[in-house]
Order: structure tokens, then sequence, then C-alpha cells
């Protein structure tokens, strides 16, 4: 019905981040380094993790692992100016909680952040959750991908920084010994973040290599396996939540675990009304599942304003939207551009 009328108007990422307020990220990088860890402390932070026991976050850490493909574009989230406007505009969205990062886009968005408050008043920062990407070694088509290191945040930096928690991938490939040495990482990564009561994120993913690289194994009974296995990493799971694939017969996976679920985005997809419709099944099947954590198909709706599919996600999530009221929010598209009044905490709790 209103999959003819979504999101007409191109994304300009300029009406969002001004080119001159992007090109400052790289002077204040060069002359004055310490407003990073001066606006990491400055930012409020949420009392709790989440304030109705549930989450929505957007994934950008992506280009890391030196993936930066968005359906034809090679080189899609290699544009860094791009990836930060658009990041920027879904935080326009009060009801998105956070964002999932690596240490370079988390430190520019604290930059900005900065910037924002020496205008205005407030950080865009304050009240979102912000996860730190830990594990960004097995680069994407190469020999050593199964083997991969945890050369992102540490534990102590995300303290540091006063982060909500850290994320981490195991992809267990079950031919290839380099994905046990991943696998016992990640529980050293749960017990570096218990330290600082700090969340874990922990996506677990079987895989099989095809001629174009590695692709999830996302059938009910193998993603059954993997819940056993990734609540059972490290000392404790007291602060651990599960990141999965939507699967058919997710109902049943969900009963594998008592651990909260974040349902991924997975690759680009050509209509964002196929990624609504596998959200909408995923958020109903079972109570385990409390949000998504979404990257590339909440970026790059097409080359559309990425807004208008973030307030639909968000509406299932927070507020119990259905899938047709969904769909009928990618229709109401805000005026692209119309700049924030930033985001607080007394704001977020109302939608709660």
């Amino acid at each position: 019905m209103a999959a003819t009328t979504i999101q007409r108007e191109r994304f300009d990422p300029d009406k969002t981040l001004a080119t001159e307020m992007f090109e400052e990220i790289t002077e204040i990088r060069v002359h004055h380094p310490e407003v990073i860890e001066r606006e990491a402390k400055r930012r409020r932070k949420r009392a709790k993790l989440t304030v109705d026991g549930k989450l929505a976050l957007v994934a950008a850490d992506h280009p890391g692992r030196g993936v930066t493909k968005i359906r034809d574009d090679q080189l899609a989230m290699g544009d860094r100016y791009q990836l930060i406007a658009r990041v920027r505009r879904l935080l326009e969205d009060p009801n998105l909680d956070g964002i999932l990062a690596t240490s370079d886009l988390l430190e520019e968005l604290l930059i900005l952040s900065h910037l924002e408050r020496r205008k205005k008043g407030a950080g865009f920062l304050d009240g979102r959750v912000l996860i730190g990407s830990m594990n960004r070694g097995g680069l994407s088509g190469t020999a050593f991908e199964m083997d991969d290191a945890f050369t992102g945040m540490s534990g102590d930096r995300l303290a540091k920084l006063r982060c909500d928690g850290g994320k981490m991938l195991y992809r267990l490939d079950p031919r290839n010994p380099a994905s046990g040495h991943t696998i016992e990482a990640c529980a050293n990564a749960i017990n570096s973040l218990r330290k600082y009561r700090l969340a874990a994120f922990v996506e677990a993913l079987e895989v099989k290599h095809g001629t174009d690289g590695y692709h999830p194994v996302q059938d009910s009974a193998t993603l059954i396996r993997h819940c056993g296995i990734a609540a059972a990493l490290g000392d404790s799971s007291v602060h651990v939540w599960l990141k999965l694939p939507y699967s058919e017969d997710f109902g049943r996976v969900c009963r594998a675990t008592t651990l909260p679920i974040l349902l991924l985005g997975g690759p680009a997809r050509e209509s964002p009304i196929e990624t609504l419709r596998d959200f909408a099944a995923g958020l109903s099947s079972s109570p385990r599942v409390r949000g998504a954590v979404i990257g590339r198909n909440l970026l790059f709706p097409l080359d559309r304003d990425p807004l208008p599919m973030c307030r639909a996600l968000t509406a299932m999530i927070h507020r119990g939207a259905t899938f047709d009221e969904a769909v009928q929010l990618l229709a109401e598209a805000p005026v692209v551009g119309s700049h924030p009044s930033n985001t607080n905490s007394t704001r977020r709790q109302k939608r709660a």
C-alpha cells in the first residue's frame, strides 16, 4: 500500500552535517584530541541500559572489518562523511537507543557531540547507549578471516569512555580451527566487560564458505546450538545479550536460552518492506526478543533519507507498532535536514 510512496526524497548529507563541521573533526583530532575524553565524561549517561527493557541500536562497525559494500556500490560505507551524516540523521529519532561502532567512529561522534554542545548547550549523545565493537581482526576476504582477533576496543577503554557495553562476534566454521581461537577470545572479552559491569553483546553464528565468501547458516537447529554455546561463555552470563538473525521457527530458537535477544539486520536489501516484515515476525516470536541491532538496512535504505525507516523500526520495538503501522510510518517522511532539538532523557522517559 504505502510502498509506492515511501521515501521519495534523496538523502542530502549536507542538510544534516555541514561539511565545515565534518572538516572540523580532523582539526580537533590534530590540535585538541583531549576533547574526546572530555565529552565522554561530560555526556549524561542513562541510569540503566534500557528504559523499557528493550533496545533499538544502529550498527556502524562494518568498515573496521573492511566491509564497505552496499548492494551494488562497493565503497558506499567507505565514505566517512556519508556514514557520519547518516548516523547523525538517525539519532534525530528519540526512540533510537544508541549506536554500535568502532573506536574511530565513536570518537568522531563524541567530537561532533562536543561541537554541538558548544553551539546549543547540549550534546546529542546524552542519554544514548554507546556500544564499542571489540573484535575486528577477521578482515573480510582474508585467509585469516575466521581468526577474528580482538583488534578493536578493550573493556578498559570502553569503561574510560563511559560506554555502555561491548560487542563481539564469533563465526564458527566447523572445519577451520581458527574459529576456536575466536570463541576463546570472546569468553575472555565477556570477563573483561563484567569487571566494569558493562553489557556484552555476543553475535553467535555458524558460517559456511562459498565462492563469494562466508555466509551464515540460519536454520533453527544451528541457531539453537549456538545459543547454548554463546550463553555459556565466560565466568558469568549476567550481563550478556545475544545477537541473532531471524529464521523460520524462531520461537523455538528463543526457547534455547533465557538471555535477552536482539535481532540482526543482515545484508542490505532492495526493499525496506522486507526488512520490516522480518523484524515484525521476530519481535512477536518470543518475550526473549528485546529489540534489534540493524546496520546497512537502516543506514542505507537505497539512496533515501534513513530516518523514516528508523522511526518505523523503533515504533515496532518501543511502541508495539504492527507491521502495517510501521509501513505507514515509512510513507510519512519528515523534512530532510530539519535539525533536531537535542534528545534528552526526560523526552526518552515519556516514550516508555
